[in-house]
């Protein structure tokens, strides 16, 4: 099966402030805010949503195309993402812009405060995915992750016009989009991915009830942090999967986007989806324990054993051919 990863492609700058941001804020001056954290540490991290689904993929034997807009800069990464497996073919080079970055301040509580500065990304709009599946043969599904909004646009409506399935990832976009863009985005996806308050936000930009919202599409996946993932389909009941436990939590950038990795490296392999989601939590319960989006090994042998104690003999069972079959 062949996937091709749009979306954003970005530098991570990763910082660790030791306090509680809810300890800086004073609850009568919201109005006025301007803090600033000293931070411990500092990882300048490969990243962005698209990259960083498309590592997880070739990480679990697939070869990903990804898609998307880079700078001058990006050498280096380039360079890095095809040793790991991806193909970067498809990958725009602007001539005056840099490579988006993503700054994240990470406190004692796993909170987050995030700025993303897009940079080459706004140039994904001028790439066609027609030329991508003439330059890399046609994909089977394409993952429209967050990325320049004309762009997730652009691609949506090139996936129906070419009858392309997708998986539509609107995730931190969904701030930017009306509510025209959004059911755009949505409708006719094979998979639809949100985290829990990304499902509520996304109700309200559609103004589709959870009904609605799955007479439209195949699959719903919400990933729900420490407990897990529920799987959402019509006429069918609500599958919640349990998280996998970790005693050494260390970052949480980037373990929603492995989460899509395994889910979708297992459906490409015809896994049901509920043993697919099983790979999806394992492999980002394997990110959270690792600093920066990228960097973490898949050991078959020590993953399987992980998944075996956490879900049983049988889930281990059924997903060991996949895993079997990586080096």
């Amino acid at each position: 099966m062949r996937i091709a990863v749009t979306g954003s492609i970005a530098t991570d700058h990763l910082t660790v402030f030791p306090g509680r941001f809810k300890d800086q804020l004073i609850p009568d001056r919201l109005d006025q805010i301007s803090l600033s954290f000293l931070a411990d540490t500092l990882e300048v991290r490969r990243g962005g949503v698209a990259a960083n689904i498309a590592v997880g993929l070739a990480r679990l034997g697939l070869a990903p195309v990804l898609v998307g807009a880079v700078g001058h800069d990006f050498g280096e990464y380039a360079a890095w993402l095809g040793a790991n497996g991806v193909d970067t073919g498809a990958v725009r080079l602007s001539r005056t812009l840099h490579t988006a970055r993503f700054m994240c301040t990470t406190d004692a509580d796993h909170n987050q405060i995030a700025t993303f500065y897009a940079g080459a990304m706004a140039e994904a709009r001028h790439i066609s995915l027609a030329a991508v599946a003439e330059r890399s043969g046609r994909p089977d599904l394409v993952v429209i992750a967050p990325n320049d909004p004309e762009a997730m646009l652009r691609h949506t409506e090139e996936c129906r016009r070419l009858g392309l399935e997708f998986a539509a990832d609107p995730s931190q976009q969904l701030a930017r989009l009306d509510r025209e863009q959004t059911r755009h985005l949505v409708a006719g996806a094979r998979f639809l991915f949100t985290n829990a308050y990304e499902a509520a936000l996304l109700l309200e930009r559609t103004g589709w009830t959870r009904e609605e919202v799955l007479d439209r599409v195949g699959t719903w996946v919400c990933t729900l942090g420490a407990d897990g993932a529920e799987l959402l389909a019509r006429d069918r009941p609500a599958r919640r999967v349990a998280a996998l436990p970790t005693a050494g939590a260390v970052d949480p950038t980037g373990v929603g986007d492995a989460f899509r990795s395994g889910l979708l490296a297992a459906v490409a392999r015809r896994l049901p989806l509920g043993t697919a989601a099983l790979l999806g939590c394992a492999l980002a319960t394997l990110v959270l324990e690792t600093v920066g989006t990228q960097e973490y090994k898949v050991v078959p042998s020590e993953l399987l054993r992980r998944i075996g104690q956490a879900y049983g003999p049988d889930a281990a069972g059924a997903l060991e051919p996949l895993l079997a079959e990586l080096p």
